[in-house]
């Protein structure tokens, strides 16, 4: 018998055992990818949360014109608030600090759908255009809406207030003596009146005045309340809070009010004395004509912070096309309009009553 050639010299033995462990590996692959599929899988009847979408609202263009130097592009607000300063001659001044000192003027979100117990009453006549002040050729500039909230209660002041320039819109308290005379010789001099209506705030120790909408009360006595305020005297476009934290915040106390001011034909201001306010949302659903105010002129009473917040809403109005301010008939609050009225349409804006900024749109 001759030499044998050993078994692992062999061509056909080599590719044999090669071939035997590629299937050995594939097979094991095989196992271990189906043990770690099981282990892997959600338990019966579980969820995977989906991944979340986001969207984006475009802001509103800017009008063309000349950007002012120191205005953010970022879209934030334009200053920190300052601290407030309370006045103990206006009350309302004393909740300034619970909210945002400039408000963005992006559209806001798609409230969701009302409850289905929420209904809608009758739309009345547009009482509000029908009372409103005829709207002021602008030429396409900015528009400018300054809103004196507390008015009637410091009758000289008040007097001094309605003797500027307009058109101003004039907000007179519910419960101020002699209210009704008050707010008729300034809607002669050309303003344009509110009614402002006292609403709960937040804190116990504010004194919002007589007939205040608070939380928790009957619907029918919110529109008693209401009803009364309203009936003080006449002409106006609508109301606006005084105070109000607490039940602006309230969606259900603000149904009752809006489903008030539909009926009424009349307008909704929000003062934005709460970041956590339902009042556009509110009307929003009701079909209230609103918008919201953006700057407080007088969180601290002095000529120099008053002129500083004038400058602010101009910087507002500018970058976005309407602003809304709202002030006090303080003596530095007097005194810096009187200053700042006259030269207004010079710096390329136009002083507008709050109803032209209403006609605008949705929220402005």
């Amino acid at each position: 018998m001759g030499n044998k050639t050993p078994l692992w010299e062999r061509p056909a033995v080599l590719v044999g055992l090669m071939v035997a462990v590629l299937v050995a590996g594939i097979g094991i692959g095989m196992v271990l990818g189906l043990w770690s599929g099981k282990s892997g899988k959600p338990a019966p009847g579980a969820e995977q949360a989906p991944a979340p979408v986001i969207t984006e609202t475009p802001l509103p263009q800017p009008p063309p014109g000349p950007v002012a130097a120191d205005e953010p592009d970022d879209g934030r607000p334009l200053l920190a608030p300052p601290p407030p300063r309370p006045d103990p001659g206006s009350s309302e001044a004393l909740e300034f600090g619970h909210a945002s000192d400039v408000v963005s003027l992006a559209p806001a979100p798609v409230p969701p759908a009302p409850a289905p117990e929420v209904k809608l009453p009758p739309a009345g006549a547009a009482v509000w255009l029908r009372n409103a002040l005829p709207v002021p050729k602008t030429g396409g500039r900015p528009v400018i809406a300054i809103i004196i909230d507390d008015l009637g209660v410091d009758r000289r002041r008040s007097e001094r207030m309605a003797q500027l320039r307009g058109p101003l819109t004039l907000s007179y308290m519910t419960y101020a003596d002699d209210v009704a005379r008050q707010a008729h010789d300034a809607r002669a001099r050309g303003h344009e009146l509110m009614v402002h209506v006292p609403m709960q705030p937040q804190s116990a120790s504010y004194d919002p005045g007589a007939e205040v909408l608070e939380v928790g009360l009957p619907a029918d006595e919110i529109r008693r309340r209401l009803d009364w305020g309203l009936s003080r005297f006449d002409g106006y476009v609508g109301i606006n809070n005084h105070m109000g934290s607490r039940f602006t915040s309230d969606p259900a106390g603000m149904r009752v009010v809006m489903g008030e001011l539909r009926r009424r034909g009349l307008a909704f201001i929000d003062s934005v004395t709460s970041e956590r306010t339902v009042g556009a949302e509110t009307a929003r659903h009701f079909g209230v004509p609103f918008a919201a105010r953006h700057v407080f002129l007088d969180n601290d009473q002095g000529v120099a912070h008053v002129r500083a917040q004038l400058a602010k809403t101009e910087a507002y109005a500018r970058k976005h096309g309407a602003a809304i301010a709202i002030g006090h008939p303080h003596d530095g609050t007097i005194e810096a309009l009187a200053g700042w009225l006259p030269g207004l349409e010079g710096r390329g804006f136009a002083l507008v009553p709050v109803s032209t900024i209403i006609r605008m749109g949705p929220g402005q």
